[in-house]
């Protein structure tokens, strides 16, 4: 057992190097001239009031872009975001922005039957996706239109960075994004070609998301994003990653909030990629190494490995950090603090299928299928 730890430790400081490799390597564009003037619209789908949603909201409406339209579909008429949006509609009078409220279910996905119910209103071929929490700059829009100059390209994503709201939990949140899940993405993109998507933006041109069924296939997904891209994927359709950095706004309430959040995700990779969810662990390389250090505590050989994974989950952070010109302070204390508790999370995936989303109990099925759960 301990020779199995200590391989496994040694695997994850050869991951650790890799990423830091890579995430030195990602470039983004310092700036991006418009290729193109074909019009696009995009959906936001809103569900409740969230810290600075009016900015967030208002970053998509304002785009260095000749032509495109804005549609926010909110399901309950009773969402206090829809004061929001109005406000947003009236200080922008001379733009192209909708507000569409319908309640219709589709599926248990509820913010794909939301876009469902907007794409109604749609008036162009290609449509651009994000969720309410993120925020761009004017030229996000030029960018992602840039990725479809290649006509095989029917999907394109965006990679995101997280910038917290105040408090521990959103600023460990905000690390779990930048410092695990962005660092995993290029690593995997050095592996294999891109097949999935990503809720920071899932750009599609309707001819691709009509081959795949339309969104209606999504609309008892879990991970529609993910599914997005591997449908069309599956279809012939190349998936490209724009190389703009969306900025996600990270607030989680508390400590359970951020727990719910992360198993949610942990349990719909593993639903997806059962395989690669199973190995993941070998991104954790502090808690790998603790556990070395605790099955031999007289072994010399097991605390180098621990200081040497600590060493590396800084200079990872410290890197991420300025390649993505992430704002506000380093907090290299913490990435130990976050390693172990990515590695708790992961454990905690294994006991059950059971995810939080909305505030809504769903079950989550091989494949990402999710049915909501009933009260006993």
């Amino acid at each position: 057992m301990t020779l199995i730890a200590f391989a496994a430790s040694l695997a994850s400081i050869a991951y650790l190097i890799f990423a830091i490799v890579q995430v030195h390597a990602f470039r983004t564009p310092d700036s991006v001239e418009v290729a193109s003037t074909v019009p696009m619209t995009i959906l936001k789908p809103v569900c409740g009031l969230e810290p600075g949603l009016y900015e967030n909201l208002r970053s998509f409406c304002e785009q260095d872009y000749a032509c495109y339209q804005v549609i926010f579909g909110i399901r309950s008429a009773n969402d206090p975001a829809i004061d929001i949006v109005k406000r947003l509609i009236t200080d922008l009078p001379e733009k192209d922005l909708t507000l569409v409220v319908n309640q219709q279910v589709a599926g248990s996905n509820l913010k794909v039957s939301n876009l469902i119910n907007m794409q109604q209103a749609a008036k162009y071929e290609y449509l651009v996706i994000a969720d309410s929490d993120m925020h761009v700059d004017s030229h996000y829009l030029a960018a992602v239109m840039a990725s479809f100059q290649d006509t095989k390209v029917g999907v394109v994503t965006c990679i995101y960075k997280g910038t917290p709201a105040k408090g521990l939990p959103s600023v460990l949140g905000a690390m779990f994004i930048n410092d695990w899940f962005a660092p995993s993405v290029l690593v995997a993109l050095r592996i294999q070609p891109l097949n999935y998507c990503f809720g920071a933006t899932m750009a599609v041109r309707k001819d691709a998301l009509a081959a795949i069924g339309g969104l209606t296939a999504l609309a008892n997904q879990l991970a529609d994003d993910h599914m997005l891209g591997k449908l069309a994927h599956a279809k012939g359709y190349r998936v490209a990653l724009c190389p703009y950095v969306v900025e996600n706004k990270v607030w989680e309430a508390d400590m359970q909030s951020l727990w719910l959040h992360e198993l949610r995700w942990s349990r719909t990779i593993r639903a997806m990629q059962p395989w690669g969810h199973a190995f993941s662990f070998l991104t954790n390389s502090v808690a790998i190494s603790l556990i070395c250090v605790l099955l031999a505590p007289t072994s010399v050989f097991a605390y180098y490995l621990l200081a040497v994974s600590v060493l590396l989950r800084v200079l990872l952070h410290c890197w991420i950090h300025n390649s993505f010109h992430i704002s506000g302070a380093l907090r290299p204390w913490l990435a130990p603090l976050r390693d172990v508790l990515c590695f708790a999370v992961w454990v905690a995936s294994f006991f059950g299928r059971s995810v939080r989303w909305g505030g809504q109990s769903f079950s989550v099925q091989s494949g990402g299928y999710m049915s909501k759960k009933r009260n006993s």
